[in-house]
């Protein structure tokens, strides 16, 4: 049972930062069902406002419909409504209204709707693309700007005047001119979310320009540093977010950029290094090697 309207939905999501957990496999790749409700459980102790499920740190561009559908009514039922559950719908536009429909009969709280695979597409046909996602469920749907389905501000605009439930915009890109002409257009008819990777590094830029929250991934394995970074950038506290931006994430960065995909294998790497495995990242991704997680080991416990 949803817990949240769209709009209730777009007030709670604004309210603190943004998790998205990793999805836990097993040896050989399987869905480990019990790993992540034990994580869903420890992560839920913390302050956060929403939590997505399968979303990007989650692998689920790995994971076929089915398995999808399984970690978001894990992820429902292990949260139970403490906090909004958000689970993502992708592909073509028949696969993604698939996709939202599944996540309303699970009883999630939103949507978060990602590029289409692999095409290109004008701005009608992005257009067209989310209303009739949108059209199709009675959740409040987050739209992720991003790859090959990058909204331009007059596009933004049409869609929500077509649809009440398109109640947050994702941005990917991280263009300032753009934000600034989205913002100026539509104002807080949206929730504006951080989805840039290691969403950290942008988060007090991005503040001046109404994006109000973001999504964490480091939040998975060092949650009070994620939450006391994220308090930072809310009291523009130039200092301290430079402080730590050096102290942590520009070194987390580092080994980050060794390897494209690396930053969703990072995530899970740092979870090993405080001792709470989630398990082998799926191809084509691949895990950091003995010497990149010897070295992300010896960062966290500095930070820890």
């Amino acid at each position: 049972m949803t817990h949240y309207n769209p709009h209730e939905l777009a007030a709670q999501l604004k309210t603190g930062l943004l998790s998205f957990p990793v999805t836990h496999f097993t040896k050989d790749l399987s869905f480990d069902e019990t790993g992540y409700r034990e994580h869903l459980s420890w992560l839920s102790q913390y302050d956060v406002a929403g939590l997505f499920a399968a979303g990007g740190t989650g692998e689920g561009f790995s994971l076929t419909p089915a398995e999808i559908d399984t970690v978001v009514r894990a992820a429902v039922s292990e949260i139970g409504g403490k906090v909004p559950v958000l689970a993502p719908a992708t592909g073509g536009t028949a696969a993604a209204i698939a996709q939202a429909q599944a996540a309303e009969a699970a009883g999630a709280d939103g949507l978060l709707l990602l590029p289409p695979y692999l095409t290109e597409a004008g701005q009608d046909g992005l257009v067209e693309h989310v209303s009739a996602v949108c059209r199709s469920t009675g959740l409040g749907v987050t739209v992720y700007s991003r790859a090959n389905a990058v909204l331009n501000d007059v596009s933004v605009l049409r869609l929500v005047e077509r649809n009440p439930n398109l109640v947050c915009l994702k941005d990917g890109v991280g263009n300032i001119e753009m934000m600034t002409r989205i913002y100026a257009r539509v104002g807080d008819r949206l929730t504006y979310i951080g989805g840039l990777p290691t969403a950290e590094t942008f988060a007090l830029p991005l503040l001046q320009l109404g994006v109000s929250t973001y999504s964490s991934a480091i939040f998975n394995f060092v949650p009070e540093f994620a939450l006391g970074f994220y308090q930072d950038v809310r009291a523009q506290d130039r200092d301290a977010v430079y402080r730590k931006l050096n102290e942590f994430i520009l070194p987390y960065l580092d080994i980050r950029d060794r390897m494209q995909g690396y930053a969703v294998s990072i995530v899970k790497a740092g979870l090993t290094a405080i001792g709470r495995p989630a398990g082998p990242v799926r191809p084509p991704l691949q895990d950091l090697n003995e010497e990149e997680l010897a070295q992300l080991t010896a960062l966290v416990g500095n930070v820890k």
